[in-house]
Formats: C-alpha cells, sequence, structure tokens
C-alpha cells in the first residue's frame, strides 16, 4: 500500500469511530431519559399482570410515573430546543452556476478527479481562508430544485440523499490567485466533502452544531427572565452533552482534515506548494489594505466597492518595495482566478459590502450615509474630506478651551490656522479648569506627553465617544427593523463580527489630528493634494512626492511640546502655517 493511501485509511477510519464515539454521546443521553419511563412501564405492567402488587409497589408507582413523565417532558424540551436552535452559518455572498459557470466546472472536475461529490454550491467571503459549510439543516434550507444552483446533482433532487457541503472561498484569492494555483489549492477542501458524505460522520456534525447552537440560543442576553429561567435547564444539558463529545469532535475533525490531505496529494501537490506562499502574500496584503485603506473610508460613511481590485494593486505595490516579494508580480501575465466570474465587478461589489459589515458593522445597503466610493475618486471623497473633519473637531475643542490665536497672528485671522495649534501645544501649561470629559482616557494611553497635549487628548477621545454614541442612537430608517430580525446574520447588535482594530488611544487620535490639520494647511497653501497609497492609505503629495517624514515630527511636537522640527519641515515645504485653511 502507497503512502498516501496508508494515510488516508488511518485518518478516515479513525473520524468514522471518533463520529461514532460522539453518537454514543447522544444515545447516552436518550438513554438516560428513558430510562425512569421504562422503570414506570415495568411497575405498571407488573402490577396489571399481577405480579407486582402490594403497598410497597404501589408507593413505587406513584412516585415513579410521574417521575417518568417529568423527565420525558425536560427531555422533550430539550430536543425541541436543539432542534429548533438554528446553527451558525458565515455570512457570504452566494454565487449562482450562471454567473460563474467556468468555476462551477472547474470545482466540479477536481471533484471528480479526487474522486469525491461536489460541493451544492459555491460562496465567497472578504476572508483569506476556504471552508466546506454544512448548510443542512432545514433554516438555511435551499430554494426549491428548479431555483438552487447546485453542482453535485444538478436536476435529480432528492428527498433522501443530504445536500453536499458548500464550499466557501476567500475572494481575495479568486483575485490574487492564477487560476491553476486556485484550484490546487482548493484540492484538499474539496476532497473534505468525501468524509462528510459519510452517514456517522454527518449525523455527529448535526448533532454537535445542534448543541452548540442551543447554547448560544440559551445565553442570548435579550431574553426575559421568564425565558431565561425556562432555557436554563436546556443550556446546562446542550453545555454538558458538549463537555462530553468535546474531544471526540476534535479528533474527527482532525481525521477528516488528514484524510482530505493525503487524498489531494494526487492532484496538483506540486503546484499547491507555490499556492501556499501566496495565501501568506494575499493574507498580508488583505490585511493591510482593509486596516490603513479601507478602515479609513469606512469610518467616514464611504466602502469601497472594488476591495478584491484594490487587494491586487496592493500585492503588486508590495512586490514593487519587497524583495522578498519579487518574482510574485511576474505571475500577474497569466489568467488570475476571477476570470472565472462572468461579472467580477458585480461580485467585487458585493464582497466589498459584506466585508464593511463584517469588519466595520456597517449597513447592509447604500444610503446617503454610506454610499461607495471608487479607487478613483478616493483620495478627493475620503482622504480630502477625512482630513477636513478631523481639523474642524481639533479646533472646535481650542475653541471649547478658549485658546486664543497665535502669537505670529499679527490680526485676528479668518479663519482656523495651523499656527493656533503648534503655538498651544508648544507654550508652558496654564489651562483653564475644564470639564472632566465624558469618557477617561486610560492614563496609558496619554503618558509620555506634555500636560496641554494630554488634555487635547483626552477631549478629542470624549468628543469622538460622543459622536459614535450620536451616530449609534440615530434612527436607521428602514434598517432599523434589522436590530430585531432573528437571523444573526443580519443583526446589527452582533457587528461588526471582526473588529479590524482595538480603539485608538488618546495619543493616537491627536497625532491623527495635527497631521490631519498640517495636511490642510499644505493644501491650501502650497498646493498639495491628497493621495492613496496602496499599503499605507491616506497620504499628502507635496510637489507630486510622497511626504513621508511628517509623522516624526507632529509625534516631538505631542510628546515634547517642541515645535521646531515640525516648524522646519513647514517651511521647508513653503507651508505657511499662520494661513486659515478652509475646513468641512
Amino acid at each position: 500500500m502507497s503512502t498516501s493511501g496508508a494515510g488516508r485509511e488511518q485518518g478516515a477510519p479513525g473520524a468514522r469511530a471518533r463520529a461514532l464515539a460522539v453518537l454514543r454521546v447522544r444515545s447516552r443521553a436518550l438513554a438516560v431519559a428513558l430510562l425512569p419511563a421504562a422503570a414506570a412501564v415495568i411497575l405498571l405492567v407488573g402490577g396489571s399482570t399481577g405480579h407486582m402488587t402490594g403497598p410497597g409497589w404501589d408507593v413505587a408507582r406513584r412516585i415513579v410515573t410521574p417521575l417518568a413523565v417529568l423527565v420525558l417532558l425536560l427531555a422533550a424540551g430539550v430536543a425541541l430546543v436543539v432542534a429548533r436552535a438554528r446553527p451558525a452559518v458565515t455570512p457570504t455572498v452566494p454565487i449562482a452556476e450562471e454567473s460563474a459557470p467556468d468555476l462551477y466546472r472547474m470545482v466540479r472536475d477536481l471533484a471528480d478527479r479526487l474522486g469525491v461529490p461536489a460541493p451544492s454550491a459555491i460562496a465567497l467571503t472578504p476572508d483569506c481562508d476556504s471552508w466546506l459549510e454544512d448548510r443542512t439543516h432545514p433554516a438555511h434550507a435551499p430554494p426549491p430544485p428548479e431555483e438552487h444552483d447546485d453542482v453535485a446533482h444538478v436536476g435529480r433532487p432528492s428527498r433522501r440523499a443530504p445536500a453536499a457541503p458548500v464550499l466557501v472561498i476567500g475572494s481575495p484569492f479568486l483575485w490574487w490567485m492564477r487560476v491553476a494555483e486556485l484550484r490546487a489549492l482548493l484540492a484538499p477542501v474539496v476532497a473534505g466533502t468525501g468524509p462528510a458524505a459519510h452517514p456517522d460522520i454527518a449525523a455527529a456534525r448535526r448533532f454537535v452544531r445542534g448543541l452548540d447552537a442551543a447554547v448560544a440560543v440559551t445565553s442570548a442576553p435579550d431574553r426575559g427572565p421568564v425565558s431565561r429561567a425556562v432555557l436554563a435547564g436546556a443550556g446546562r444539558v446542550a453545555r454538558l452533552l458538549l463537555h462530553g463529545s468535546r474531544v471526540h469532535a476534535a479528533e474527527m475533525e482532525r481525521g477528516v482534515a488528514a484524510a482530505a490531505a493525503e487524498r489531494a496529494k494526487a492532484v496538483d501537490y506540486g503546484l499547491r506548494i507555490v499556492a501556499q506562499e501566496q495565501v501568506g502574500l494575499a493574507y498580508a496584503g488583505w490585511d493591510r489594505l482593509l486596516t490603513r485603506v479601507a478602515l479609513p473610508a469606512w469610518r467616514m460613511g464611504r466602502w469601497p466597492a472594488r476591495l478584491n481590485a484594490g487587494v491586487v494593486a496592493a500585492l503588486t505595490e508590495l512586490s514593487r518595495r519587497d524583495r522578498l516579494a519579487e518574482g510574485f508580480a511576474s505571475r500577474l501575465g497569466e489568467r488570475p482566478a476571477c476570470d472565472l466570474l462572468e461579472e467580477p465587478g458585480a461580485v467585487d461589489e458585493a464582497t466589498s459590502l459584506l466585508a464593511a459589515r463584517l469588519f466595520h458593522g456597517g449597513p447592509a445597503e447604500t444610503g446617503p450615509d454610506w454610499s461607495p466610493v471608487h479607487w478613483s475618486d478616493y483620495p478627493e471623497e475620503v482622504v480630502d474630506r477625512k482630513w477636513r473633519t478631523d481639523a474642524a473637531r481639533l479646533h472646535r475643542i481650542l475653541d471649547a478651551l478658549r485658546v486664543p490665536p497665535a502669537d505670529e497672528e499679527t490680526r485676528a485671522p479668518d479663519g482656523p490656522t495651523l499656527a493656533r495649534v503648534l503655538t498651544h501645544l508648544s507654550t508652558t501649561p496654564d489651562l483653564p479648569p475644564a470639564p472632566a470629559p465624558a469618557v477617561v482616557p486610560d492614563e496609558d494611553d496619554l503618558g509620555g506627553g506634555t500636560a496641554r497635549s494630554a488634555a487635547l487628548a483626552a477631549r478629542l477621545t470624549a468628543e469622538l465617544a460622543r459622536e459614535e454614541a450620536a451616530a449609534a442612537a440615530a434612527p436607521a430608517g428602514p434598517q432599523a427593523a434589522a436590530a430585531s430580525d432573528p437571523d444573526p446574520l443580519r443583526d446589527d447588535r452582533a457587528l461588526p463580527l471582526f473588529p479590524l482594530q482595538p480603539p485608538r488611544t488618546g495619543r493616537e487620535l491627536l497625532a491623527d489630528h495635527i497631521t490631519a490639520m498640517v495636511c490642510c494647511a499644505a493644501m491650501d497653501t502650497v498646493g498639495a493634494v491628497p493621495g492613496l497609497d496602496w499599503l499605507d492609505g491616506p497620504t499628502l503629495l507635496v510637489g507630486g512626492a510622497r511626504a513621508t517624514d511628517l509623522p516624526p515630527q507632529v509625534l516631538t511636537l505631542i510628546e515634547d511640546g517642541d515645535p521646531a522640527g515640525l516648524r522646519t519641515w513647514l517651511a521647508r515645504q513653503g507651508i505657511r502655517p499662520e494661513k486659515p485653511v478652509r475646513l468641512a
């Protein structure tokens, strides 16, 4: 027997053995629930036949029979909660077969080469990962056969055979990887449909997913005291069963993964090693694009409509800058996997909106305060607006602190000036008493700076907290009903599911606002323009070149109260800080 075959045999039987162990936990629970009923039946039959008579047996029947009924009712209640609980499903963008026939054809051919059932459908997720997802629960039932895009059983609807899992593909893979690389990468994933079709493994997975969903239902915080009390017992039973089957379920999944990996070695194994290198690169570029480029736009109420196309630009730029990525850009001459889609632009837009919803908590539909932005409009509609909004917020706080104009301003300025900020942060602290901020920042966030910078950072933190609270309390119009939607995929209270970054510290907020003020002064006095860097996000272009040496000067002003470095930088660029700037 070959090494590959031996490994497969070790994985599949082991997974089936663990699945049976999980099912034995279910059988034991059922036996415990039926044991009092069995005892009651024996006592009742014995009494009716005259074999168990006497006062002692009568007392036993009076005790055991009500106990058996109570246990059966409790067991039925737990079973009902488990059966009605909706297992969690990953939010995805479904891909119909008519919108991606080449992609479905490639997956079907891959399944044939592996000798496993093809996935029942394909969906995309805005993440750098791919997996199979079971959606056979009645709550996730597909549409009727004539409307359902089924790869595995086209034209053969079956009431008995369970549907194959759904293949979920990370959308960045489709845009960055080539067709051959994507096929090699998906081989181990598609191979997992073979073990998933085994009845014991499928039953064990359904049992565990049902228990997990029941625990989530009984732990929901938005229930009344009566509902919580009723569901508390079902939750304890579900947790006990989960605890008893956790180890076996984990080992079962390891066995399934091992069997799928061994089977996939027969298909594009050498190319898969190269494709795995692209996975790490795609993850780095996707993370950088979301945190540096998409997040500022989301905070401004705009969502980039071509995130997947942007990750290609970001990775191409990384290939140009990083010697470790040299040679990766040469692959761009081959056919990209997104060509397997009929309308890649529409799919990119749908996954981009889903990414904004998952990672930022944005609305599910566009509106006046939540609209798409294309990359060509990003500098003007996002970067410029962000800088002027931040600068306006900074000057509102200076007005609240009654900060006077700078000494270098010979007369009252016609508008806000950068000189006012520089003078305030570089003078000896003599602050008037001010109301305590609504949100008290962590001392570690403000440590290492002057007293004036710490006070200004605290006010900025409180102001942003008030703005976010007001935005959250504002009515959402037609989307307000989504807050009470029982579907967890559309429950706005659960969003964002995957926050990209922790809240910014007070020092980071102050640095961002001072930088925004400097950029506004540069745009209004020397004709600098906002720009977009695919790896670093918003950037200032002075004379067509990126201003990369600005952040250290801003940090020196905040931490030491020394404006000399920043003033020298402004003089070198020809920026006059005493000139008023235009704010949002």
